[in-house]
């Protein structure tokens, strides 16, 4: 693997285990917690994160707008031991795919259904800073409940 993404994915598997260790005391009905009528209540916001590894993949690939819809409809995930075990297996898919590109793949430009266009190794720079924006609006979200976990937030 490129050295660049081989530190890339040290930080996203990091950001994923203190994911899973903020979730590890939740309970299912934790997940219907709603900080904010108009935001995501925090199942909501667990599910994406445990889906942006794949989801994230599949719009470098250039999938649709419906493509991607109907993803997050068939991938949703429920409990706090589903966001687990999902957040698992799309880290692992994904440093999978990124293991297989060559250098030539990883200057391919892809551009996302609604118009950003980035290399693969950008898409992978994207992938990771939108892990951390997610497990810090996470963090503040636990906190909030009074949950929180006292966790370190950087490496």
């Amino acid at each position: 693997m490129n050295e660049t993404c081989s530190r890339i994915f040290h930080h996203l598997e990091w950001l994923s285990r203190t994911v899973i260790q903020m979730t590890s005391d939740l309970t299912v009905e934790d997940m219907d917690f709603r900080p904010d009528p108009k935001k995501r209540s925090l199942g909501e916001l667990l599910s994406h994160i445990a889906l942006i590894c794949e989801a994230d993949a599949r719009i470098s690939d250039e999938a649709s707008e419906k493509e991607m819809a109907d993803y997050y409809q068939s991938a949703e995930v429920n409990s706090p031991e589903e966001v687990r075990s999902s957040l698992r297996n799309n880290l692992k898919s994904l440093k999978q795919r990124y293991d297989e590109y060559t250098e030539t793949d990883l200057n391919v430009t892809t551009t996302s259904w609604w118009g950003t266009t980035d290399t693969r190794l950008g898409w992978l720079v994207q992938i990771l800073t939108h892990m951390a924006h997610h497990r810090g609006q996470l963090h503040s979200m636990l906190v909030r409940m009074g949950k929180d976990p006292e966790i370190q937030l950087f490496e």
